[in-house]
């Protein structure tokens, strides 16, 4: 088979071609928008992140395309409902960094609670000062976890470890957990209004587009810090602006943006002939988002451990070996 591969970096490389001996393999350090369509087109898999865009567009100009792999546990970059009408079997990897993400959403939760960040940028400056920087506890701080994944679940566990409160929002209810992990069952607007933490494991599609928005974001408990470490669609950023200029929040930690993909391409938009309004006011609003020194962005790597992505890449190895075998796993429906 042709295997194209892209944003790969030379180590990942080595794993590929040590794990699929025989299989013809292409490679490329880019998004596979960003590839010339030529390169790749004999491909019978392809597999990347979620930068790619794999499209409707993209998946019919593949006539020899059986299987998309994709190295994420999200697939919202990829068009399923497209890929099952031509008969490409989508896959990704249900689970591998549980607790690397639910520690990164930790360590943005210390960063804004004990302003870490405000601290270094001072000390750049040779400012010692504390005036301002007064944090506050974690303990006995109500934290609501929206979203009770495998995710989820390992911030509860590292919340209780911090001897915290624990209010969950999930559409499913699992009392056994409940009692084993010591946390309640809440609806939306009861963990917005009782959590001084919010954080963010929901997968984002249609139902939880904008889950958070100008309509219920007035609800959360003053003073409370918001982080989302899950995708950006799931919050309205014009609500985030709103709560942050009203003091509703004390802090927001960020490691994905509505449309992030714009901040990586806006020196190209920029320079493009024709943009879109569109465009423009959502690149406006995440950098008026991102200007406030109450809120820390880091960019998409909650993910990011050499353990986690050692994980992603055996697990992306077993699931194109097990196609080529003639039987798909971890396989996703539109």
């Amino acid at each position: 088979m042709t295997i194209a591969i892209f944003e790969t970096k030379p180590w990942e490389q080595d794993m590929f071609k040590k794990e699929l001996k025989g299989q013809k393999i292409l490679y490329f350090d880019k998004a596979i928008q960003d590839v010339p369509l030529k390169k790749y087109q004999t491909a019978n898999v392809i597999t990347s992140f979620i930068t790619s865009k794999i499209d409707a567009k993209t998946i019919k100009n593949l006539p020899n395309l059986k299987l998309i792999a994709t190295r994420s546990t999200g697939f919202d970059h990829v068009d399923v409902k497209q890929a099952a009408a031509q008969k490409v079997k989508v896959v990704n990897v249900p689970t591998y960094g549980e607790n690397t993400v639910a520690e990164h959403a930790f360590a943005l939760i210390l960063n804004l609670s004990r302003n870490v960040h405000k601290s270094y940028l001072r000390s750049l400056k040779k400012n010692y000062s504390i005036e301002g920087l007064k944090g506050v506890d974690l303990q006995d701080k109500t934290i609501g976890v929206i979203g009770c994944g495998h995710i989820g679940l390992h911030v509860i566990r590292i919340a209780r470890g911090f001897g915290m409160d624990v209010l969950v929002y999930d559409i499913n209810h699992d009392k056994f957990l409940s009692e084993t992990l010591n946390f309640k069952y809440a609806n939306l607007n009861e963990v917005l209004k009782k959590s001084d933490v919010i954080s963010m494991h929901l997968p984002y599609c249609k139902a939880t587009h904008h889950i958070i928005n100008k309509k219920n974001i007035g609800l959360i408990k003053k003073g409370a810090i918001l982080v989302n470490t899950a995708r950006g669609g799931l919050i309205e950023t014009e609500a985030l602006i709103q709560a942050l200029d009203k003091k509703i929040l004390r802090g927001v930690g960020l490691d994905v943006l509505e449309e992030e993909n714009l901040l990586l391409e806006e020196h190209h938009i920029v320079h493009r002939e024709k943009v879109s309004s569109k465009t423009m006011a959502t690149l406006i609003k995440d950098h008026k988002l991102l200007r406030k020194d109450n809120v820390i962005y880091t960019p998409h790597i909650a993910f990011y451990s050499q353990e986690a992505v050692d994980r992603i890449t055996k697990t992306t190895i077993e699931n194109i070996k097990a196609f080529i075998k003639g039987k798909a796993q971890n396989e996703v429906k539109s």
